[in-house]
Order: C-alpha cells, then sequence, then structure tokens
C-alpha cells in the first residue's frame, strides 16, 4: 500500500475509533505488503497510526480491499472473519472491541 493510501486507512480506522472509549489492549491491521496500521486501545479515545513493527495484543491481516470494505459498512467483521476474508491472531477480544466501532 502505498503512503497515501496508507494515510487515508489511518484516518478513516481513527474517525472510526473517535467515539469509543478505551478498550485495553492493542490491535495492528496487517495489509499483508509490509504496510500496517496499529490501533492503541489503551488511549481513549483509541489511537491509529502507521506502524508495522510494533507488536500487538492481536493482528488482523486483510487485503486492503476488505479492509476498505470494513470500513465502508459494506462488508461485517463477523462476516469476513467466518468467510476468511480476514485472519485473527492473538487477542480476540480485542478484535471484538476494533469490530463494535465499525458499527
Amino acid at each position: 500500500m502505498d503512503d497515501a493510501r496508507l494515510a487515508k486507512a489511518v484516518e478513516m480506522l481513527q474517525e472510526k475509533m473517535s467515539g469509543q472509549d478505551a478498550f485495553g489492549s492493542t490491535v495492528r491491521f496487517d495489509f499483508g505488503d509490509g504496510s500496517a496500521v496499529f490501533v492503541d486501545g489503551n488511549e481513549s479515545p483509541p489511537k491509529a497510526t502507521p506502524d508495522s513493527d510494533t507488536d500487538a495484543d492481536c493482528t488482523i491481516t486483510a487485503a486492503e480491499e476488505t479492509f476498505q470494505e470494513m470500513m465502508d459498512g459494506d462488508l461485517d467483521p463477523t462476516s469476513a472473519f467466518m468467510t476468511g476474508k480476514i485472519k485473527i491472531d492473538g487477542d480476540m477480544g480485542a478484535a471484538m472491541a476494533v469490530a463494535r466501532a465499525f458499527g
């Protein structure tokens, strides 16, 4: 993912997180191409930053298109997981906390 699209992904995720309370863990959205967005759920509201290096409690791996569909509300995160469009590694509770922000 190029820098402009990564910045847009961070912005969209930050918007989704803006109305949320801290959920006490960290999540990384990994796009599988070396780019990722890190969500610090220890802050209120949780903060999204571009970061592929920091260890997270949970890593959600998804193609950029799948991530965009979830951000747009066209794909339910639970459905994405159940159909194999996303992979979750680590704390499932953290993944569920982030998914609630997608409404």
